[in-house]
């Protein structure tokens, strides 16, 4: 018979799981902890007797026992029959202990999800199955994205209410797959459950038999998240200094990430001082190593200048340091974000004064469009750039999220007012940004000419009609081969073309440009203006540029104009696109050797409406190139 103290101490070394779950309301969150709890037995006898009572004054018809009143605790919540706050709960099974996080599902509580979500392994996204895939559930999958959450668990509530349909189930699955795919993601998993009656909850459902996954319980349980730790980059904020007497100086902070141990040479940022470790002390003394999240008191063996705010790493493996850098903001505050006012900026162990300059763009959370704004308001995300009153050592969000996340102060008040993710992008890609507004022309002094030839005469003499033929897709979906095999045939049929290639771009009018979103969205800008200019000297013009996100397609289309832009769609899976693509990018993009690269370290946007859908790992290239030229006949463009 194992022992109290034998128990104790199994317990205290369990692997931990901090998960996070969202869905629409009345999707059933508060139901399903309510489950988990009750069957892994994490509800206190004398807890378990207040929902009893609560269950028969809510007037639950459908149970005796409601286990949505488990967590939705605040007597206004359970007489509005919805949850309003995030709520934390705490279990624990033979295999692992839990922290759950349930966050309200309206949009007006995207804070409170952000909030819940921020330190979250996983996060589960609750589908009614009656109603499928909803703006609100895109929305949630989109902030778990946001915050690199690098599991999704996808539960199809409710099923009993559809007859276990698998129909159903396997619906909701693609559905959601597709948009998925537009996201950074990493692990996506799919289980139909009924949290109400307890179906693939905990135990295996036989009303759905044609489901061989696991339940909701055994996928947490074995859900591998030891490797989601950064063990690579050490990143040690020092919080405190310890000087108890004149023999000892001692280093304080929790390891954010990487491993920290006796005889590691260091750096210290911002300062670059570099000297060794003489010892890693832990809560009971030395220790061998100090790794995530633990925390250390390290001593070194120089009397250097180090203080709280700045951080020790390895000489060979650095952050950024420096004052400016972009970051996405989730936007706390009843009071809209001010551009240009002072804030104060706590990143990891520092406190600093800062300045958001500018914000770039807004996230329609729902659709996943860019809105132009000045300003963020209450709950909105958008991407704003940031500047430092004092350089601090940082990561992109997505390596790490301990040292590329923060929050944003405001002075007066001292009220959190935002979470930020700082985002991948050097420090000379915004010097270029800036050199660009500096020296950009004054429209004032600039007068459009307009050409002595119309467009009517151009059509006669050429005897075709201008259009822009934009062909998106992955790398490797086939855009250069179909551009120029189109561009052969066009030519052939007596027409006026010319190719802008992706490639051939970024060798001439955008040889400036880095690969960055922005640079990206940049280079499909200069682009679709140049193909502006061939149509108007009547030429048709062919686009292939990769063009990942839908708002860099709409710009285009509304700078060439919708009547003469033909957005073509070439489809093919990931798999296909990765064996033609014989240099081996998709392999160097997942070992990191390749950043920003759409499709696995970057969404890629699946067109919404494209006006031609071309399958390009089903149809040959000469098959592809004549239904562009039927789609073009169709348009009036060339003649039948």
């Amino acid at each position: 018979m194992v022992g109290k103290p034998e128990l104790l101490a199994r317990d205290e070394h369990k692997d931990l799981l901090r998960l996070v779950t969202a869905g629409s309301v009345d999707d059933g969150k508060s139901t399903l902890i309510g489950r988990l709890l009750y069957e892994s037995k994490g509800i206190y006898e004398d807890q378990l007797a207040a929902v009893q009572r609560a269950s028969g004054r809510a007037g639950s018809t459908q149970q005796t026992l409601d286990l949505a009143l488990v967590t939705d605790g605040l007597k206004a919540e359970r007489e509005q029959g919805i949850t309003i706050d995030v709520a934390y709960r705490y279990f624990s099974t033979p295999r692992r202990k839990f922290i759950i996080a349930d966050t309200p599902g309206h949009e007006q509580y995207t804070r409170n999800m952000a909030t819940g979500a921020s330190t979250a392994n996983l996060a589960i996204v609750l589908v009614d199955a009656r109603n499928g895939v909803l703006t609100q559930s895109r929305r949630h999958a989109f902030i778990a994205s946001l915050l690199g959450i690098p599991h999704v668990v996808v539960t199809v509530n409710k099923m009993d209410l559809v007859d276990y349909s698998q129909q159903v189930f396997d619906e909701i699955v693609a559905d959601f797959s597709d948009f998925a795919a537009r996201l950074e993601i990493k692990d996506v998993t799919f289980i139909p459950i009924s949290a109400l009656v307890g179906d693939n909850v905990v135990e295996r459902s036989e009303a759905m038999a044609w489901y061989q996954g696991p339940t909701l319980l055994g996928y947490l349980e074995t859900v591998h998240v030891a490797s989601d730790r950064n063990l690579i980059d050490l990143r040690l904020p020092v919080q405190y200094v310890s000087r108890p007497d004149s023999g000892f100086r001692g280093y304080m902070g929790t390891v954010a990430s990487g491993i920290v141990r006796p005889g590691d040479e260091m750096m210290v940022l911002p300062s670059g001082l570099r000297t060794r470790v003489r010892e890693v002390l832990g809560v009971d003394g030395p220790i061998e190593e100090g790794f995530p999240p633990l925390p250390v008191t390290v001593t070194l063996e120089d009397e250097i200048d180090i203080s709280r705010g700045d951080m020790l790493v390895h000489p060979r493996n650095v952050p950024q340091v420096d004052r400016r850098f972009e970051a996405m903001l989730v936007w706390m505050s009843e009071e809209a974000l001010r551009p240009g006012a002072q804030y104060l900026v706590k990143h990891a162990t520092r406190l600093t004064p800062a300045v958001i300059e500018a914000v770039r763009y807004r996230i329609d959370v729902n659709s996943l469009h860019r809105v132009e704004t000045e300003t963020l308001g209450l709950n909105e995300i958008g991407r704003v750039m940031m500047e430092l009153a004092r350089p601090v050592a940082f990561d992109p969000y997505a390596r790490n999220r301990a040292t590329g996340s923060f929050i944003v102060i405001d002075k007066v008040t001292h009220n959190t007012v935002a979470a930020g993710m700082i985002l991948d992008r050097e420090a000379s890609e915004l010097l270029v940004d800036e050199a660009r507004r500096t020296t950009a022309a004054p429209s004032d002094l600039l007068t459009e000419q307009e050409s002595q030839v119309s467009a009517d005469e151009r059509r006669q003499r050429l005897g075709h009609a201008p259009a822009t033929v934009w062909l998106t897709g992955l790398t490797g979906s086939g855009k250069t081969t179909i551009a120029y095999a189109l561009e052969r045939r066009l030519f052939d049929l007596g027409c006026a073309c010319q190719v802008l290639d992706g490639e051939n771009a970024r060798l001439s009018f955008s040889m400036d440009l880095g690969f960055s979103a922005d640079d990206r969205a940049e280079n499909n800008r200069r682009a679709a203006e140049v193909a502006r200019l061939f149509n108007e000297a009547g030429l048709i013009s062919i686009c292939a540029f990769l063009s990942p996100y839908e708002e860099e397609r709409r710009r285009a289309r509304e700078i060439v104009g919708g009547e003469r832009f033909l957005e073509v769609y070439l489809a093919a899976p990931v798999d296909v696109c990765r064996q033609r693509t014989p240099e081996g990018l998709y392999e160097k993009a997942e070992r990191g050797e390749i950043r920003n690269f759409p499709g696995v370290s970057a969404p890629y946007e699946v067109p919404v409406a494209p006006d031609l859908v071309l399958a390009t790992d089903q149809q040959d290239v000469d098959g592809c190139v004549e239904a562009v030229i039927a789609t073009l006949r169709e348009r009036g463009i060339l003649p039948s």
